[in-house]
C-alpha cells in the first residue's frame, strides 16, 4: 500500500496519528498521551511544559509523515484549541511545524469527525456516536440525512482535575462528578431529544474503547478483538467499581489499561457510567475508529 492522507487529532489527552492509502485503508495508527490540557481546568492556560511535549509529537508525526512521501494531511485541534485562553499562541507554534493546514475543531466538528469516521461500514447510519475525549464528550447522530450533534465540556481530564483530589477518589467525590455529568445529559435529552432516542449507540475514543479493553482483559491492544465488541452497561459498572476503589499503583496493574491513562480513567468511567445510567443503556458498540478516519474520510472526499 502506498502512504496517501494522514491526519493528526491534537486532543486534551492524547496525540495521535492516522495514515492511510488512496482508498484509506490504515497504514498507521499511533496513539500517544501528551496531556496537552493538564492544568487546564484550573488556569485556563495551556502550560509551557504541556505545548512542548505535544509540539514535540506532532514534529515527530510531521517527519514521518514526511518520510512516507504522504501527499494530503491535516491537523485536527479539539477541545484545548476551544478553551485555553492562549490557545492561540499554541495554534501559531503548530503551524509554524506543519503549515497552515490546521483546524481548531469547534464541538459541533469534533462530533462530525467522529460520526464520520465510526460509522464507515456500517448500515446503521442512524447510530449515535458517544466520544468521551480529554476535555469533551461529543455526541452525534444522522437523523433524516441531518447530523445533529451535542458537546459537554467534561472530558476524562477535566473532570479528573475538577473533582479529584485523593487517591483513590473519595465516594462523595464520583457521585458529585457522575452528578455533574447527569446535569448536562438532562440538557441533551430535553434540548436533543433524537439523540436519546436512538436504538444504537457506538462507542468510541481513549476512554471507552480503554474500558472495554480492561473488561476484555487485553494484555496487548487488539483492534480486531476490540472494533465491534459490545460493552454492556453491567461491565461498565464493573470495571467502574474497580478502578474507582484502586489506587493509582494499583490501577496500573489492570490488563488493558495503559498506565498514562490511570490518572485519569476513573473520571472518564464517570462519565461513561453517567451516560448509560441517564440514558438507560443496556450496551453500547465498540469502534476504534473515529476522529481520525473521519477526517481521512474528508480529505478523500476533496480529491
Amino acid at each position: 500500500m502506498t502512504p496517501q492522507f494522514a491526519a493528526i487529532d491534537v486532543g486534551t489527552n492524547s496525540v495521535n496519528l492516522l495514515i492511510t492509502d488512496a482508498e484509506g485503508n490504515e497504514i498507521l495508527r499511533e496513539v500517544n498521551v501528551e496531556r496537552l490540557g493538564e492544568g487546564l481546568q484550573a488556569s485556563g492556560q495551556l502550560s509551557n511544559d504541556a505545548m512542548a511535549r505535544s509540539l514535540d509529537r506532532i514534529s515527530a508525526y510531521k517527519k514521518t509523515i514526511d518520510s512516507m512521501g504522504v501527499s494530503q494531511f491535516r491537523v485536527v485541534i479539539t477541545a484545548p484549541g476551544r478553551l485555553a485562553s492562549n490557545a492561540d499562541d499554541f495554534l501559531d507554534r503548530v503551524r509554524l511545524l506543519v503549515g497552515n493546514n490546521v483546524l481548531v475543531a469547534s464541538g459541533e466538528q469534533e462530533a462530525l469527525y467522529s460520526h464520520r469516521g465510526t460509522t464507515q461500514g456500517r448500515s446503521a447510519t442512524d447510530c449515535c456516536l458517544i466520544d468521551i475525549g480529554g476535555g469533551s464528550t461529543e455526541f452525534a447522530r444522522r437523523v433524516n440525512e441531518e447530523l445533529v450533534t451535542f458537546s459537554i465540556p467534561l472530558g476524562a481530564v477535566t473532570l479528573t482535575s475538577k473533582h479529584f483530589t485523593t487517591d483513590p477518589p473519595r465516594p462523595e467525590d464520583l457521585t458529585n462528578a457522575i452528578g455533574e455529568v447527569t446535569d448536562h445529559l438532562d440538557d441533551l435529552i430535553r434540548l436533543r431529544p433524537e439523540l436519546a432516542s436512538s436504538n444504537e449507540f457506538a462507542g468510541v475514543a481513549g476512554t471507552i474503547v480503554t474500558v472495554a479493553a480492561v473488561e476484555i482483559g487485553l494484555m496487548q491492544f487488539d483492534s480486531s478483538r476490540l472494533q465491534d465488541f459490545e460493552l454492556t452497561r453491567e461491565a461498565v459498572e464493573d470495571v467502574f467499581r474497580t478502578l474507582a476503589t484502586e489506587t493509582l499503583s494499583e490501577r496500573k496493574l489492570n490488563p488493558g489499561l495503559p498506565s498514562a491513562r490511570a490518572d485519569v480513567i476513573v473520571g472518564g468511567c464517570c462519565i461513561l457510567v453517567a451516560i448509560m445510567r441517564r440514558l438507560n443503556l443496556p450496551a453500547i458498540t465498540i469502534s476504534v475508529r473515529s476522529l481520525l478516519d473521519g477526517v481521512i474520510d474528508e480529505l478523500r472526499s476533496e480529491q
